[in-house]
């Protein structure tokens, strides 16, 4: 499993556009695929550095005040933050003497952290290390990177430098071929605390791996996302780790063709004692 979890952020290649519009008017899951290699080859794919470059211009303008808030490359007047989120983060903190070191897995180049800025800033610690594809993580360094914000290529490489107790998944692991793999190494790590959010669930007993088709008029492409089983998800977590409490995400209900719900959710959990 070494070299598959070594490669993981290579396989991180979330349409981060996508992720931006999802739950919006126009959106489409279609297809119940047998396979990765049969879901890329429905997709169209994207530009890498066309999301790149989007996603720098929109958190520059972020950084420097020109706007008030991005979400994966998409500026808006208002910051929309995922409350359940942000008190888990405080809570967290407020167990750590107001310190907070968390591992944003998928993190593009600061979202979260700036979105909930004003309250983090609060905080007497904070280090926040985001783990992303090589060339986000280079963009970041020349950018973004400060005192609190921190980039790295792996998860491996960011354990070496820091001791973050939590780890943040938002709305990137269903994107991952291999999703459990990074599930596998986050257990296997021992984090006590994981974060999700804007993850789908659907109720039946496997995954399901659909191509998501977003409208021409915002960003002409398609790309495979799975839907967790709720059970399967639910179990893989239930021996190691508390649910401290789960809440309604991003999206809400989500429509799957073939008249099958999902649901966008967020989950807080806490390493159980085993003493």
């Amino acid at each position: 499993m070494g070299q598959k979890v070594k490669n993981i952020i290579k396989d991180l290649v979330p349409p981060v556009l996508l992720r931006a519009f999802r739950g919006r008017e126009g959106n489409r899951w279609c297809g119940h695929y047998t396979s990765w290699e049969k879901a890329v080859k429905a997709s169209s794919g994207y530009d890498r550095e066309f999301i790149l470059e989007k996603v720098k211009e929109a958190m520059l303008k972020v950084k420097s005040g020109e706007a008030v808030y991005e979400r994966d490359s998409v500026l808006f007047d208002d910051i929309q933050y995922s409350w359940p989120l942000l008190a888990a983060l405080m809570w967290i903190a407020a167990q750590a003497c107001g310190k907070l070191n968390i591992t944003d897995f998928g993190g593009s180049l600061g979202s979260s952290y700036f979105q909930n800025r004003k309250f983090l800033d609060c905080l007497p610690g904070i280090r926040w290390n985001i783990v992303e594809q090589e060339h986000f993580v280079r963009a970041g360094k020349g950018h973004f990177e400060n005192e609190g914000l921190r980039f790295y290529a792996s998860i491996d490489d960011c354990l070496k430098e820091t001791s973050p107790n939590t780890v943040l998944c938002s709305g990137v692991a269903q994107y991952l071929e291999k999703p459990y793999d990074l599930f596998e190494k986050i257990r296997a790590i021992g984090f006590e605390f994981i974060l999700f959010d804007r993850t789908g669930l659907i109720d039946g007993e496997n995954d399901r791996l659909t191509v998501q088709k977003v409208p021409s008029k915002i960003y002409a492409a398609t790309y495979p996302c799975w839907f967790f089983s709720r059970p399967v998800f639910m179990s893989f977590w239930k021996d190691d780790y508390e649910l401290v409490s789960e809440f309604d995400a991003l999206a809400g209900v989500m429509n799957l063709d073939g008249n099958e719900r999902a649901y966008d959710k967020g989950f807080i959990y806490r390493r159980r004692s085993h003493s």
